[in-house]
């Protein structure tokens, strides 16, 4: 890396995250909603192929305790700056037509949320809430959660509150004791199912789809659940929960026990990683359909300027799943093989996560084909779907595919019609999905089907970089440009007074990277150098204003969040009686008043986790005192690599940095996916 000190000399300077909505028939619809309600049908369309299984059982949990605390705790969740409690650390037919140009949308209005209970319905909850001292806000939420008889379930087994997203154990105590008196003791069995089931619910935003029956039961401990084990097998009989014996190891003979693991998951999750598992499975033992001749595809692949992009394209032409693995120059590679699919007459589109992600690629493509994953699932984009509900498609690439969760790629996968191939690719060592599962590298890890890596290095010094840090080395590189520059703090203050400098002066007029090219990335919302703290700061310098409505003014950057786990970067445009109005990547989105608190957020500084799948200019990398046990090899990497020209470290962790990348890996996750894809993909490693 460069020496310590800021592109130029800084001048002195001021110091200074998301329901369901059925639409009328011929009104316009969000992506959001659309992305929901497509969801739902192929949701039914799935159930309906497993229809031996039971349906889903609702499950999850959580209670309420003093009135102002459980408020804002609510609403903290609901809006992203609080993240769910933290539970486990650790032969040829004629031509196809040509792919259509993707849908755009008119202005788009974010669904109201889920329809409205009945009035007498939240009345009733309302007087249950008021009683066990919650507050009377929760009174609709609650009534949407638990449904028509929500009042009566309540008295019944108060615990059931823990269902809004916010409400934590020792608020629902409260709530409890309130209620029954002293019939509320922690070892009450509607206590430890609720729990139970809570501490599940939490488990899968960390990524897992099932926790370990140890795990579990240790949890259940710290919670005072008195019989743990018993907490478990009640929400088991239940079916709150459900539990399964996964071998472990080789397969040993008839007179030897085959040791297990047990396992205990919610149904939703276990529904979407067994139809995931179905899913790809089909893809990869049934023959791809013979769409171009075997010579036109050997002739895409020699005319590919790069050795990867060939094996790319050879090893689509003759299987049904692919994955491919590399950086952003990598994303060449993919590209090449849309054009060649193109140029055969197939139908092949590309999907990313995010519009920014959408547009960088399609900048790659010489034709049309190019989605947002959400998009493509509810028809707001894409090739829209065939007679019989799969998507019109002979070749889906699926960009960014660390972020895909189980329960998104199941529906990708079960969209696919049979024959048609999938390329799932990304970068192995970026931050994994917010939300159940690590698809892509379980899949990496089982070698069920052929994997091409990337030979393409980012460049310069920040491809090095980058580079290096995803084997566990930081490297001090050559920047002669000044492309990677530390900036040294020693508190929390001045780190906040030289990321301000950096954006609004010091990049800009030494690289040539205006304010709104340069993003901040910042370990997590909340502390002295959270993302709340940054963009009040940048907020006041770059666009001050009084923020009329609801804290934002026109020109703010924001984080807008459709849905939980998906974040937009986007611009405020104007404000009105219908909403908030923003530009998100070119497309105008409309923000009901009331959910502008839940899903808008200032957008100068982001976690790693929302920067995923956006790159921008410049990013300025914030690293204060405090955010060491936050840093991990996968953090660093993601939140290095969002830059393409320019990359500042606001750096206070002395050598913390430098043994997060060397000693810190992912945090294990815990799935079921490759022991349920061992049986169905001969030679797949679990």
């Amino acid at each position: 890396m460069s020496t310590p000190e800021t592109p130029e000399e800084p001048r002195s300077a001021d110091d200074g995250t998301p329901a369901d909505g059925t639409p009328a028939e011929g009104a316009q619809v969000s992506e959001a909603e659309a992305e929901l309600a497509a969801q739902r049908l192929e949701r039914e369309r799935i159930e309906r192929r497993k229809a031996e299984r039971r349906g889903p059982v609702e499950a999850g949990t959580k209670l309420s305790g003093t009135a102002a605390e459980l408020l804002a705790a609510v609403r903290a969740v609901e809006s992203g700056e609080k993240p769910p409690a933290t539970v486990f650390e650790e032969a040829r037919p004629a031509p196809r037509r040509p792919a259509p140009e993707p849908v755009r949308r008119a202005p788009a209005v974010v669904p109201e949320g889920p329809a409205a209970p009945a009035e007498g319905t939240v009345g009733e909850v309302r007087e249950v809430l008021t009683r066990g001292g919650a507050p009377a806000a929760l009174a609709a939420p609650a009534a949407a959660a638990l449904g028509e008889g929500a009042a009566q379930l309540l008295r019944e087994d108060p615990w059931q509150l823990l269902r809004v997203p916010g409400v934590r154990p020792e608020q629902a105590d409260g709530f409890a004791r309130a209620l029954l008196g002293g019939e509320a003791g922690p070892g009450d069995e509607r206590r430890g199912r609720a729990l139970t089931v809570w501490l599940l619910e939490q488990a899968a935003p960390a990524g897992h789809t099932a926790l370990e029956m140890a795990a579990l039961t240790e949890a259940l401990g710290r919670q005072g659940v008195p019989a743990p084990e018993d907490a478990v097998r009640d929400a088991i009989t239940e079916g709150d929960v459900l539990v399964f014996q996964d071998a472990v190891g080789e397969p040993v003979g008839e007179d030897e026990e085959q040791p297990v693991r047990v396992l205990v998951g919610l149904e939703r999750c276990a529904l979407a990683e067994e139809s995931l598992a179905d899913g790809l499975a089909r893809l990869v033992n049934s023959a791809p359909k013979q769409d171009g001749a075997a010579e036109e595809w050997e002739r895409a692949a020699a005319a590919a300027a790069e050795g990867s992009a060939a094996d790319l394209i050879r090893a689509v032409s003759g299987h049904g799943l692919v994955l491919h693995t590399g950086g952003e120059a990598a994303l060449a590679e993919p590209a090449a093989l849309l054009d060649a699919a193109h140029g055969m007459g197939l139908r092949a589109w590309a999907a990313a996560h995010t519009p920014v992600g959408r547009e960088r690629f399609a900048a790659r493509v010489e034709g049309p084909g190019v989605a947002t994953v959400a998009g493509l699932l509810s028809g707001a984009e894409g090739p829209g779907r065939d007679a019989e509900g799969a998507l019109d498609v002979d070749l889906l690439v699926v960009l960014d595919a660390p972020q895909l969760d189980v329960e998104t790629a199941a529906l990708l996968t079960e969209s696919l019609p049979d024959g048609a191939r999938l390329v799932l690719s990304g970068d192995p060592a970026v931050l994994w999905s917010v939300g159940p599962g690590r698809v892509f590298a379980d899949l990496l890890a089982a070698r069920a089907c052929p994997q091409v890596a990337s030979r393409r290095p980012d460049p310069g010094p920040l491809g090095e970089l980058v580079s290096g840090i995803g084997v566990g080395e930081l490297l001090q590189v050559e920047a002669p440009e000044k492309e990677v520059v530390i900036v040294p703090v020693r508190d929390a203050g001045e780190a906040v007074h030289r990321t301000v400098q950096l954006v609004a002066d010091s990049v800009p007029r030494a690289l040539g990277v205006p304010a709104e090219e340069t993003q901040v990335i910042t370990p997590g919302h909340g502390g002295a150098v959270g993302t709340r703290v940054l963009n009040a700061a940048l907020k006041e310098r770059l666009n001050p204003g009084p923020g009329r409505f609801a804290g934002f003014d026109p020109g703010d950057r924001v984080a807008w969040s459709p849905a939980p786990g998906r974040t937009l970067p986007g611009r405020v445009v104007g404000a009105d009686a219908e909403g908030l109005r923003l530009d998100c990547a070119g497309e105008t989105v409309v923000v009901p008043r009331d959910r502008v608190e839940q899903t808008v957020r200032h957008g100068w500084a982001l976690t790693a986790h929302q920067a995923v799948g956006s790159r921008w200019p410049a990013a300025v990398v914030v690293l204060p005192g405090d955010a060491v046990p936050a840093l991990s090899r996968p953090w660093i990497y993601t939140a290095f690599s969002r830059a393409d020209r320019h990359l500042s470290v606001v750096h206070g962790v002395d050598q913390a940095l430098q043994r997060a990348v060397a000693e810190v890996p992912a945090k294990p996750r815990t799935t079921r996916l490759p022991v349920l894809l061992a049986p169905q993909l001969p030679g797949a490693a679990d």
